[in-house]
């Protein structure tokens, strides 16, 4: 069985065994990238998110990242792009880094 955990510090859902009883520590965010605000959307003063999947491998890199769920398809090229510089700290599970597959979400906020 696998469990959704909110990290709420890092904005992040981790899939992890339910029944894990070893020590464990979530990716953490060291470095995050703004993504590009389509100017359409701009213009028009739209907001939205996209919740992107992805693994953070045992260096802390996003890989395969994915559009989850979208509020408006114009968001997804830019959230994938941003979310593909950032850098974590990896899990760790026995103070051993390990990959884990995550979902972020990846807010647009228009401020007029």
């Amino acid at each position: 069985m696998k469990t959704l955990i909110p990290c709420l510090a890092a904005g992040l859902l981790l899939v992890t065994p339910a029944f894990a009883q070893s020590k464990s520590e979530p990716p953490v965010p060291v470095r995050t990238v703004a993504p590009d605000y389509p100017s359409e959307l701009r213009r028009d003063e739209v907001s939205g998110v996209v919740i992107v999947k992805c693994t953070i491998d045992v260096q802390g890199n996003v890989v395969e990242p994915s559009v989850e769920k979208s509020s408006n398809n114009a968001f997804d090229g830019p959230a994938l792009a941003a979310l593909k510089k950032w850098k974590f700290k990896p899990a760790k599970q026995d103070g051993a880094p390990v990959a884990i597959k995550v979902s972020i979400p990846i807010k647009f906020v228009f401020e007029g």
